[in-house]
């Protein structure tokens, strides 16, 4: 059964993306890095009216112990449960290998992300073109990275090492490429700011709008301001209009449980009925506070059908 067909809410990236754009709002990309953890992301959309995409990363899946088939499963599960009817896309995180791509696209996930930034531009350019021609085939939506977007706990990415999107650059590649979004290094970092706090840099984010047409993508918006998120959607001629956030998720739900220490996905779903409620309603209420004060994305829903 093509899954796509059944659930007519879920949507490509590309689809969801071109009315955030149009419209002025950013669709939260969030990750619940554990299974039981889609449930309350997926009610937070549906109570607010909202836009979503769920995901989760290649280093996710790995660190966590999850497969791309598990994950989708309890997405189309919940959403038939929950009669979720918001715009939604399961979208696959930062990925390497295109083997793991294919086996998410033939699990049902709507949109996948290429992330081969660590190497050379023309190298990166080669190996994103080949995934969306693969995807493209399938009927699904690639986001690709150009630049480094730094770290500050390595469960996304290998290094914290950032390397800011070049404009001229990111011109060549969306052109060479057709890639559907792209996410682009402008002074954020995945993970817990720490030290350093988040600075946008703003004059080369509108540098990169005026000569790329594609939807741009800000990885690691957990911890920023809400007002430089809003600065950043309403960038003259579209600005960003999707947002990545997945620490803060996990840090709600640890603290609801007086852990500092994550767990793996079987641990998680071996929690108490208590525990797992608690962690639930920590998450979702996360969830609806981007939604609504960070990006602009509540009560949205109804622009896409």
């Amino acid at each position: 059964m093509n899954k796509k067909i059944k659930f007519k809410n879920v949507l490509t990236l590309k689809k969801v993306l071109e009315q955030a754009e149009k419209n002025g709002y950013a669709v939260g990309s969030f990750s619940p890095r554990y299974i039981p953890m889609i449930r309350p992301v997926l009610r937070a959309a549906q109570k607010t009216k909202s836009p979503i995409i769920v995901q989760i990363s290649q280093k996710e899946m790995d660190i966590y112990e999850i497969k791309p088939f598990e994950f989708a499963a309890e997405f189309y599960r919940v959403l038939e449960e929950e009669a979720i009817t918001v715009p939604v896309v399961l979208h696959l995180d930062h990925t390497k290998e295109l083997s793991v791509i294919k086996e998410a696209i033939a699990a049902g996930f709507t949109s996948v992300m290429i992330d081969a930034s660590d190497k050379p531009l023309l190298e990166n350019m080669k190996i994103t073109k080949e995934v969306v021609e693969y995807a493209h085939s399938k009927g699904v939506s690639v986001e690709a990275e150009l630049g480094k977007i730094g770290s500050t706990d390595l469960v996304e990415t290998d290094t914290d090492e950032e390397l800011y999107t070049d404009p001229k650059e990111a011109m060549l590649f969306v052109n060479e490429t057709k890639c559907d979004a792209l996410a682009v290094s402008i002074g954020t970092a995945h993970g817990v700011y720490q030290v350093q706090q988040p600075k946008l840099d703003f004059k080369r984010l509108r540098a990169i709008r005026e000569l790329t047409p594609v939807h741009l993508v800000l990885h690691g918006g957990s911890g920023v301001p809400s007002e430089m998120i809003q600065k950043a959607i309403h960038i003259p001629c579209g600005g960003i209009s999707k947002v990545n956030i997945a620490t803060d998720l996990e840090v709600a739900l640890l603290e609801a449980l007086g852990r500092k220490k994550r767990m793996t996905n079987s641990e998680c779903k071996a929690l108490s009925k208590e525990q797992l409620a608690l962690a639930q309603t920590a998450v979702e209420q996360i969830v609806i506070d981007k939604i609504t004060n960070f990006l602009g994305s509540k009560a949205r829903s109804s622009e896409l059908f």
